[in-house]
């Protein structure tokens, strides 16, 4: 498998999970981002700033900070201001935060399953199994860069 293939994957999975997340986006006047802020706040409990999103998710700072003024506008997210770093704000999703993000994370589980189509469990297992090396060596590669 070579680096393009892995890329190729990545912008057309991209590309279908879009579209299957645009009904959402549309009935609640969100972008992709917006719904990608609620996704990984839904999904990451600890990691809850906006520099988290930016560098676990790979969002610019700006987008990020846009789309988190624009959350907390409709009612989706709160700030709270770490007590020990006035600077850190703490992000939380509200209660109308939490039911946009269990619809989203409905879809986001259909994806996962649509993608795994067709595959025993035990090749879902093996396909697990691989994909945590992957992860783990671009871990490595990642932190190898930063040093």
């Amino acid at each position: 498998m070579t680096a393009t293939r892995l890329m190729q994957f990545a912008k057309q999975f991209g590309k279908y999970c879009d579209h299957r997340f645009a009904p959402i986006a549309r009935r609640y006047g969100l972008s992709m981002r917006e719904i990608n802020v609620v996704l990984f706040l839904a999904n990451n409990p600890g990691y809850d700033t906006a520099r988290d999103i930016t560098e676990y998710r790979g969002i610019s700072k700006s987008q990020v900070s846009q789309a988190v003024e624009f959350l907390v506008e409709l009612s989706y997210l709160t700030r709270t201001p770490d007590p020990d770093d006035r600077r850190l704000l703490h992000l939380a999703l509200t209660e109308e935060g939490l039911a946009l993000a269990r619809e989203c994370k409905a879809v986001q589980a259909r994806c996962g399953q649509d993608l795994l189509d067709g595959m025993t469990e035990d090749q879902v297992r093996q396909l697990q199994e691989l994909w945590d090396m992957v992860m783990a060596n671009g871990e490595r590669l990642s932190r190898e860069v930063d040093q």
